[in-house]
């Protein structure tokens, strides 16, 4: 089995190893297949998750059977939410075993999840077994839990020489009617917005190249932000995230296009970002995709990329429209759209730093050649709107399952993902404190991640939501969250103002010199928000 994943090309390993994995992990690391080792088989998945996403490789979690799998089920459900390519390898317990305390149903659990349940039957099927299972992986973007009973993995297997088999992801292009009716409302539209998605991200160049072609703006859900970087007519994210600009010259748009992109309630604000007579198409591989989340007037089936293609070479002996980039909607993207670019409202000093205007200035301090992840909670925003990213391999937003305590794994293993830029996690305190196994792995790596924890003693989101309603199930004593990372081995900076981010400044410095300069956790005691814009939006889905 190692043999076989190693030669199929997965990328990298985590996992908590026990005595039913162990065999099966050393025989990756014997192929060659780096291995992490997490405290918790939870956080082993999310690296997985994320290193897969980021890197644009098959990752693998490794687990041992039964309560090994069922610690990692959360970041498993996550990843096969977010149709993370993925492969989880656990051991099983023999089919012979009835009385094992490990026994349960896994291929049951991995369904409930929606991931796809393979199995390894036996030496001799070995290699077909675990290529079917990397294929399902690739081709149709899924997480693969694979089982291995561990009396099977125990048996010899004769497999001769390396295993060649290409495994590559498919393409498809449309069908000429579709590219032509896609084409044909492009030329008759004077507001175009194209919005991609997790579909879209391996498309970019030739959206914005359609884009350009077309007169249209171009901005990104969530999971694609920093798609369009750098470009003069990106609008951002689209949906909750979005700037007053944004959303404004969104629903503006007389077409929508979604590029590998669902256009859900997060992405269109529940449909308020549809403009009444706007058209609507959607472009995805998938076509139960088309119209899932709500009614389009145009679908295309055919990947992101071939498509746009295609309906560019159509639109080839038009004469280019100005469509939307007119230069004044250039300089309301330019000066606006961001929300760095909204003025912030001082905040009374009440001992406790504004979350806005302490991403602000994070985002001028840290490096910009970053990959930040997000962990789940109501300080969320302010790490997706306020950090700049360089592309989209630049951010990681794991909310498929709207769990917390996914972000710092999520990070580590977009560190891996990623390893020449900065790693920086977004994340609150109950989101923190609930990983925290996870940075003695951050301090034993000596990654540089910068953790920013958003500390405001709650979960904050509920604070908000249910109003004056009785919180002492939600909230919590202060905690010295910087404390805590010192004795971890980390770096701790407790902030409550501004002032206090010259000690982020000389952390930054160190990051030149040879030595590691290991992680540093930022505790920033964060004033009350009254409600963040987006939760509005959160509940609303509920």
């Amino acid at each position: 089995m190692g043999r076989v994943l190693a030669d199929l090309g997965v990328g990298h390993v985590f996992g908590v190893v026990g005595s039913g994995n162990f065999v099966m992990t050393n025989a990756l690391r014997a192929g060659g297949v780096p291995f992490t080792a997490a405290r918790h088989e939870g956080g082993a998945a999310s690296m997985a998750d994320a290193y897969s996403r980021m890197s644009g490789r098959v990752g693998v979690l490794s687990v041992h059977q039964g309560c090994g799998l069922t610690n990692a089920v959360t970041g498993i459900g996550e990843a096969a939410k977010s149709r993370t390519p993925m492969i989880v390898l656990t051991a099983d317990a023999p089919a012979a075993a009835l009385r094992s305390n490990f026994r349960i149903d896994q291929s049951a659990l991995a369904t409930s999840v929606g991931a796809v349940s393979e199995r390894v039957h036996g030496p001799g099927t070995v290699v077909a077994d675990v290529t079917r299972a990397f294929r399902t992986a690739v081709t149709q973007r899924r997480t693969v839990v694979l089982n291995v009973a561990i009396d099977v993995a125990a048996a010899p297997a004769e497999v001769a020489g390396p295993i060649a088999i290409a495994v590559e992801t498919p393409h498809f292009r449309p069908d000429a009617a579709s590219a032509a009716r896609l084409a044909d409302a492009i030329r008759t539209s004077a507001r175009p917005v194209f919005v991609a998605g997790r579909g879209g991200r391996g498309a970019g160049p030739e959206i914005a190249a359609l884009a350009e072609a077309a007169g249209a703006l171009v901005a990104t859900s969530a999971v694609a932000n920093g798609l369009f970087a750098g470009n003069p007519f990106s609008l951002g994210i689209s949906g909750g995230f979005s700037s007053p600009t944004t959303a404004e010259l969104i629903s503006d748009a007389d077409l929508i296009v979604g590029w590998g992109c669902a256009l859900n309630m997060w992405t269109m604000r529940h449909g308020r970002l549809i403009g009444d007579g706007t058209v609507v198409a959607q472009v995805d591989v998938d076509v139960d995709a088309i119209g899932a989340h709500r009614g389009v007037d145009l679908g295309v089936i055919g990947d992101c990329a071939s498509t746009a293609a295609d309906v560019l070479a159509l639109l080839a002996q038009d004469s280019p429209p100005t469509g939307y980039r007119t230069p004044a909607v250039a300089e309301r993207i330019a000066t606006s759209a961001r929300w760095q670019d909204v003025p912030v409202t001082a905040e009374p000093d009440t001992g406790r730093v504004d979350p806005r205007a302490l991403t602000i200035a994070l985002d001028e301090i840290l490096p910009a050649d970053r990959i930040v992840s997000i962990d789940s909670g109501n300080f969320m925003g302010y790490p997706s709107t306020h950090l700049s990213v360089p592309d989209e391999f630049g951010f990681c937003f794991t909310q498929a399952f709207q769990s917390i305590g996914l972000g710092l794994g999520t990070a580590i293993g977009a560190a891996f993902a990623q390893p020449s830029r900065i790693p920086v996690l977004g994340t609150g305190d109950g989101g923190f404190l609930m990983a925290i196994a996870e940075l003695e792995t951050a301090v034993r790596l000596a990654l540089p991640l910068v953790v920013v924890v958003y500390n405001d003693s709650a979960y904050g989101a509920e604070v908000h939501h249910f109003g004056n309603a009785d919180m002492t199930t939600v909230t919590f004593p202060e905690v010295d969250i910087a404390a805590i990372a010192r004795g971890h081995g980390a770096t701790g900076v407790t902030v409550t103002g501004l002032d206090d981010l010259d000690a982020v400044r000389r952390w930054v410095e160190t990051l030149s010199s040879p030595e590691p300069s290991g992680p540093l956790v930022i505790d920033a005691k964060i004033t009350d928000d009254g409600g963040a814009w987006w939760l509005a939006e959160a509940f609303a889905g509920h």
